[in-house]
């Protein structure tokens, strides 16, 4: 993980010494929005949306950082830190909507956004090895339990790098060539991570399938439990918070697909509905069904149970 930051350390400068080199005369930021080839927005954000956008998911990663604390699960602090830097992204809109043609404060504003919910996938993939681990039933997954975290958690980087580098192309272009290409290269790592999140999700739920078929012992070991205790309600938690991302992953491929200058990205709307609003539901589930309330923090993963501990 640690090769991520140096690429962004290096995108970040470059594209902000580009923006900040950016001079002439230009015409009001305010007048016709839509039509002004500073604004690579295309909108005046809503200083009321990006409130609202802002505080709630602020507030879930800051139950989540209280919610480890309380019950562990530390595995799961990608989460709760990708929150956080989704909310620090969100609030660069308010810096756009009083400055809408300031490149520095857009780049800031896409980075953060486009590629905090990386982190929320990281912690679902983590997640599924856990819950393995916690029933001793690891053969039920597609993929050895001692692999399908490194796995999948390993594709998450490198789409992570691949749309990086997309965005700091179409940030930093100063042509339509190149703007397209960040777009096609971003696009590129989007589908990928697409692709990979959907196989994720495949696994996942044949693994629930076969965990009810062929053990239905370990199926019901916590029916005695109210609900909202049961192992099962966990598992419904991890299917609700795929669903959100595979929606916000739909949404920016499609969006990708347009180009940076389509109605999907033109329209402020669509990003609280089709973005945000997926995004906060995925972890924002995790608040009342903490993962570290069913599985201990001190829990071994499946890889630390030896062969002969397992079930058959």
């Amino acid at each position: 993980m640690a090769s991520l930051f140096p690429a962004l350390v290096v995108s970040l400068v470059g594209l902000v010494a580009q923006a900040a080199a950016q001079s002439g005369p230009r015409p009001d930021p305010f007048a016709d929005p839509k039509n002004d080839p500073y604004n690579p927005l295309k909108y005046i954000p809503s200083n009321e949306l990006t409130a609202v956008g802002f505080s709630f998911i602020l507030i879930i990663a800051i139950l989540q950082t209280w919610c480890i604390k309380r019950w562990g699960g530390k595995w799961m602090c990608a989460m709760p830190i990708a929150a956080y830097c989704f909310a620090l992204g969100i609030s660069f809109r308010f810096g756009l909507a009083k400055n809408p043609q300031n490149k520095t404060i857009y780049i800031l504003q896409s980075l953060f956004v486009l590629l905090s919910p990386c982190g929320f996938i990281a912690a679902d993939y983590v997640l599924l090895g856990r819950i393995a681990g916690h029933l001793n039933a690891g053969q039920y997954l597609l993929i050895p339990a001692r692999r399908i975290t490194v796995v999948f958690v390993l594709s998450d980087v490198i789409t992570f790098l691949i749309q990086a580098g997309g965005g700091g192309i179409s940030a930093s272009a100063d042509t339509a060539s190149k703007k397209d290409l960040g777009s096609k290269v971003f696009l590129v790592g989007l589908a990928a991570q697409l692709c990979s999140f959907l196989a994720y999700t495949g696994i996942f739920l044949l693994f629930l399938y076969r965990v009810w078929k062929h053990q239905p012992k370990t199926w019901k070991k916590d029916e005695n439990k109210d609900w909202a205790n049961r192992w099962t309600t966990l598992a419904i938690a991890l299917g609700i918070s795929c669903v959100g991302i595979l929606v916000r992953s739909v949404f920016r491929t499609v969006e990708m697909s347009e180009g940076f200058g389509g109605p999907l990205t033109t329209t402020e709307y669509w990003f609280y509905a089709l973005d945000l609003l997926p995004l906060f539901i995925a972890i924002a589930v995790y608040v009342p069904f903490w993962p570290g309330r069913f599985i201990p923090g001190d829990q071994p993963s499946f890889d630390s149970i030896p062969l002969s501990d397992r079930e058959a």
